[in-house]
């Protein structure tokens, strides 16, 4: 019978830990470190750590490095589950084990029960290879089939920036490696702070930080800390970093109101809104319209009436040469356009209100005739609509 999966993190702390640094596109995106079990598996987790080292050399079957490094994650489900080992073809269909071509399933000691465990893929009973996979949600169907044998300790933010990772077929749509692997003995090597010189010491993602994630102060100074950064890269015109810094900032504003209440949301939603303007802000100079929209629709979701997301959205329809678009925003702008754009908002409130009612009264009648669709007005602008 399965047991419930270890809560302490590590769970052991004489069990080994070892890391992979991925890349995304070609861009290093942070390192993930990983607790193996060697308390509870202990053949499944010496496999798994030789294969981040590469000391067993070449492999009896594959003729390949028995070595993770390069490897792809080739297999991406969200909401379930990000997959990889396949060293040898790349593409789900092969590996090797530190063992010979397959080995036995060791136990099933550990359920998967939640996010964020390291299990083995396998073809069926006792086809252990090197491809494994790290739960992103707790998989209760795979429990007494495939063997946890770790969990994440660090970087599960990389872990969901793979899961989310657009792809066809299952497959990424972007190449997602290791870039490099190793065994970690010291913990100061888990999580390093950006080597980018700008004075960032936070980690990428609050998942790794030492900080209560509903600490609203203390995440609203790294907030505030991480934009400025990004700031500074925007006065020296480096828009990809300054990018990178404001959704930096993002991450951490978005980890604290998923955690905390109405009153301390209104304290994070101005930094949610400078750091959206600003990326647009970004995309704009480099020509990416579609983005820059993107990002003021973000912005205006949380501040509908916001002027600057409004003519930063305008901007991006320009670039993209939908002037209709874009006019109907300029003109909105003006101080005779502001006061219509309440009015529209307003509008289009009530007419809402109105189609729930009609709905409403309308789930009570037994009229055989064919009913009707409620009337809606095409008069209002979409971005209007689209809030």
């Amino acid at each position: 019978m399965s047991n419930p999966s270890p809560v302490a993190k590590p769970s052991n702390p004489s069990n080994p830990k070892v890391f992979l640094d991925v890349e995304i596109g070609g861009e290093r995106v942070g390192r993930i470190v990983l607790e193996l079990f060697a308390d509870v598996v202990p053949k499944t987790a010496e496999n798994f750590r030789a294969l981040s080292t590469g000391e067993k050399g070449i492999g009896q079957s594959t003729g390949k490095p028995l070595h993770f490094k390069g490897c792809p994650f080739h297999r991406i489900i969200k909401k379930f589950m990000i997959q990889c080992g396949d060293f040898s073809n790349q593409n789900g269909t092969g590996g090797e084990s530190i063992y010979g071509e397959k080995f036995e399933d060791e136990n099933f000691h550990y359920k998967h029960d939640k996010e964020g465990l390291l299990s083995m893929a396998n073809a069926g009973p006792n086809t252990n290879g090197s491809q494994f996979f790290i739960t992103t949600v707790p998989t209760a169907h795979l429990d007494g089939k495939h063997v946890v044998f770790g969990q994440v300790l660090k970087g599960y933010g990389i872990v969901k920036m793979l899961e989310n990772v657009e792809v066809k077929d299952e497959k990424p749509a972007k190449m997602c490696v290791i870039a490099e692997c190793g065994e970690l003995n010291d913990r100061d090597e888990w999580i390093s702070s950006p080597a980018d010189g700008s004075g960032d010491t936070h980690p990428d993602f609050p998942e790794d930080s030492d900080v209560e994630l509903n600490d609203v102060e203390r995440i609203t100074s790294i907030a505030e800390n991480v934009k400025n950064i990004g700031n500074n890269f925007f006065k020296s015109q480096n828009w990809e970093m300054a990018t990178k810094k404001y959704n930096k900032a993002l991450r951490y504003v978005e980890s604290c109101k998923d955690v905390t209440g109405d009153d301390n949301i209104s304290k994070l939603n101005p930094i949610a809104v400078s750091c959206n303007l600003n990326i647009a802000a970004c995309k704009l100079k480099v020509s990416d319209f579609r983005a820059a929209i993107d990002s003021c629709n973000e912005a205006l979701e949380i501040d509908p009436s916001h002027t600057k997301a409004l003519y930063r959205r305008a901007q991006g329809w320009q670039g993209l040469k939908d002037y209709e678009q874009a006019l109907v925003i300029y003109t909105l702008l003006t101080r005779a356009g502001r006061r219509i754009l309440k009015r529209l908002m307003n509008y289009h409130q009530m007419i809402k209100l109105s189609v729930v009612k009609f709905c409403e009264s309308s789930r009570g009648l037994k009229s055989k005739k064919k009913r009707r669709r409620p009337y809606m007005p095409r008069c209002l602008p979409k971005f209007v609509c689209s809030f």
